[in-house]
């Protein structure tokens, strides 16, 4: 992880522990809201911004930097041990999928037939295994970065292709909430690098939307799953007909 994702990912649990939304960091800095998030998002500040942002919370540089070195190590993927052992037991996987979702125990008993013992007893194979930290009070904190990612064709995403991918492309796409669009085109080598680093960082803006929500009540969040994918591809029936 760079020295910059580190400080700026140090700088936004600093927020989160002072009570300080974007909407007030906005308000402080006399800018936008939307100006805030996209900073945040592209991690592209100043140093005159950054200091605007540390005063307004009350710290200086040298204090962020210890926050950024005191932090555990996230990673931004398991080892192929690790996630087979997390897909060796379905419900295991379950309450590490709920993990990363940020709900609390009491929210995956809730949700799923699993008694509080039984969770919990997960969260400690997952804590065990180097996913998430196992907290007082049975809360937990993550190890993993927000910009976390299963090992490509590793155990859980072969997992997902074979058992999961039919069912979530069974729909017509056509709901409130759903969207699906198909998009071939013929670029050059520039611009298939430049879409590509678009893609990571459209997900990359909406795991920080979905850690900016994590704070709201249960019942006002909703689960989305979006898939990106691009690669040179054309359909068979095209191929067959290629000189």
């Amino acid at each position: 992880m760079s020295t910059t994702v580190q400080l700026i990912d140090a700088l936004k649990r600093q927020l989160k522990a002072k009570g300080v939304t974007y909407a007030d960091l906005a308000a402080k800095l006399g800018i936008s809201e939307a100006s805030v998030k996209r900073t945040f998002a592209l991690r592209h500040f100043s140093l005159e911004r950054l200091e605007q942002v540390l005063a307004a919370i009350g710290m200086d540089f040298m204090e962020l930097a210890q926050a950024a070195t005191d932090a555990p190590h996230l990673v931004t993927q398991l080892t192929r041990a690790q996630e087979e052992e997390i897909i060796g037991d379905k419900r295991l996987l379950v309450v590490a999928v709920a993990a990363l979702n940020l709900l609390p125990l009491e929210q995956i008993v809730a949700t799923y037939r699993l008694t509080e013992a039984e969770a919990l007893a997960y969260l400690l194979r997952l804590d065990r295994i180097g996913f998430l930290i196992l907290r007082p009070n049975n809360r937990y904190r993550l190890l993993v970065a927000r910009t976390f990612s299963w090992i490509p064709n590793g155990p859980i995403q072969a997992y997902f292709r074979d058992e999961a991918y039919g069912d979530y492309l069974d729909s017509r796409f056509d709901g409130p909430k759903e969207l699906l669009q198909l998009v071939s085109v013929m670029l050059s080598p520039a611009s298939t690098q430049a879409l590509l680093d678009r893609l990571r960082q459209v997900a990359d803006e909406f795991s920080q939307q979905h850690q900016d929500d994590a704070r709201l009540p249960y019942d006002q969040r909703h689960s989305l799953t979006f898939l990106l994918a691009a690669r040179p591809w054309m359909p068979k029936a095209f191929q067959s007909l290629m000189r």
